[in-house]
């Protein structure tokens, strides 16, 4: 179970992170959300991932698991399409949550910013405030399935 909160952000905020991460990601379907991704963390080794989703909201039910360089690849080359790239800023906040704020397609003019937290209970989600990240987030659209990844995929490449 992933419990997630979302917003759609201006830009990156005027801190410095913790950690960057690069990822490139692909789905094979949206609905459920069955995705591809490479992820690199600045100075790091690569990793490559499936995953499986399905909902939306706050709560949505998600599988994910290791997978080899090769079967990333060949996954790729069924879907052929161009991966969405992503820039990834991790933030430590002091409850023990990590924000991570996303810069999405950079360059094009579908690319946008956007930032999520996960956490352990709904409970958890619902009594976090930003606070003085505020500044930096639109809106948030935590409850609007239109701003997913899966979504964005789908207006984009789909």
């Amino acid at each position: 179970m992933e419990i997630e909160r979302r917003w759609l952000a201006r830009g990156w905020p005027e801190r410095e992170p913790d950690e960057v991460w690069h990822m490139e990601q692909g789905y094979v379907t949206t609905r459920p959300a069955v995705r591809v991704r490479s992820e690199r963390r600045a100075g790091g080794e690569e990793r490559f991932l499936l995953c499986l989703k399905r909902g939306s909201g706050l709560s949505r039910m998600e599988v994910e698991f290791p997978v080899e360089e090769a079967q990333f690849r060949a996954v790729a080359a069924f879907i052929d399409k161009p991966f969405i790239q992503k820039e990834q800023r991790r933030y430590r906040l002091p409850e023990g949550y990590t924000l991570e704020w996303n810069q999405v397609d950079a360059g094009t003019p579908e690319g946008y910013f956007y930032a999520e937290v996960e956490f352990p209970t709904e409970e958890a989600a619902l009594a976090w405030d930003p606070g003085e990240w505020q500044p930096w987030l639109l809106r948030e659209v935590t409850q609007e399935g239109q701003e997913s990844m899966a979504a964005y995929w789908a207006r984009t490449r789909g």
